[in-house]
Order: structure tokens, then sequence, then C-alpha cells
């Protein structure tokens, strides 16, 4: 809590700032953050009524039979697939990982969610393959797909 008043301040004083060194270009500054921030509204508002949705169909139970601690690798692995195909940004993937782990899912899950989630793009592969070309994409997704279940190992032994 402290910590968020804090950047608010610090916030508030560094625009006070931009606002007295120039106007038009804080003005401008403004303007296209607030167009940013409508292009990508309606991503999050229907990423978060999936995630309430979800939260709200699946019991803590349900989470934890398929996430939970005792899901072991077959909850590792759904976890990974999950978040190998899913297009999610990371500012809501964190708090829905966290809201996943209160609901009973294991941190080794969790960790092989959120790794893949933010490193392995299925979805993206079309785009990728464009740019990269088809080797070096699938060399860095197989990769990415492999220190994912590394770091789902090392969370698991650290922290369960």
């Amino acid at each position: 809590m402290i910590f968020s008043i804090v950047f608010y301040i610090i916030t508030a004083v560094l625009f006070v700032i931009s606002l007295k060194k120039d106007r038009l270009k804080t003005k401008a500054a403004l303007h296209k953050a607030w167009k940013s921030f409508e292009n990508i509204l309606p991503q999050i508002l229907t990423v978060l009524m999936l995630i309430g949705i979800m939260l709200t169909l699946l019991s803590p139970e349900t989470i934890s039979l398929l996430l939970g601690k005792d899901s072991g690798w077959f909850g590792v692995a759904s976890a990974s697939i999950i978040g190998s195909v899913t297009l999610i940004p990371g500012f809501i993937a964190f708090p829905l990982a966290s809201a996943l782990l209160k609901s009973g899912a294991g941190y080794m899950q969790i960790a092989a969610f959120v790794s893949t989630l933010m490193m392995v793009g299925v979805i993206t592969i079309p785009m990728e393959v464009k740019f990269f070309g088809k080797k070096a994409t699938l060399i860095r997704n197989s990769f990415a797909f492999g220190f994912s279940i590394m770091i789902a190992i090392i969370i698991g032994l650290v922290l369960e």
C-alpha cells in the first residue's frame, strides 16, 4: 500500500514538472497515452471477464484438483499447455496467478503456467515465422517451453 502511494506521489510530481517544462508536449503525451489505453481496453475487459467467469465457475476444489500441488505432473503439463496457447498480457497474468494460488493451485503448476504464458507463443507462431523464419521460431519456442518446465521444477523444489 505504501509502495503504491509513493509511486502515485512521484508520478504526480513528475507530471507537474513536465507540465511546467512543456505544456504542449505533456498534453500530446497524455493524448497518445489515452489513445493507447482506448485501443487495449477491449482486450483487457475481455480477459478480465473471462478470468472472472472462470474463477466463478471453477470452485477452489476444482482448481486445486486440476492445478493443485497434488495434481503433480498432470497439473504441470496442463498448466504448461494452457500457458503456451493463451495470449494474456503480463499485467493480467500475474494477478490471475495470484488468484489461482489463493484458490488452491500449486506453486509449481502456476510457475509452469506463467512462464509458458510469457515465453512460449503458440498463437503468435505464424507472425514469428514471418519475421524470424520457421527454424528460429521452433528453436526459440522449444527452448522457452523446456526452460519453463525447468523453472516449474525449481519453484516446486524451493517452495513446495
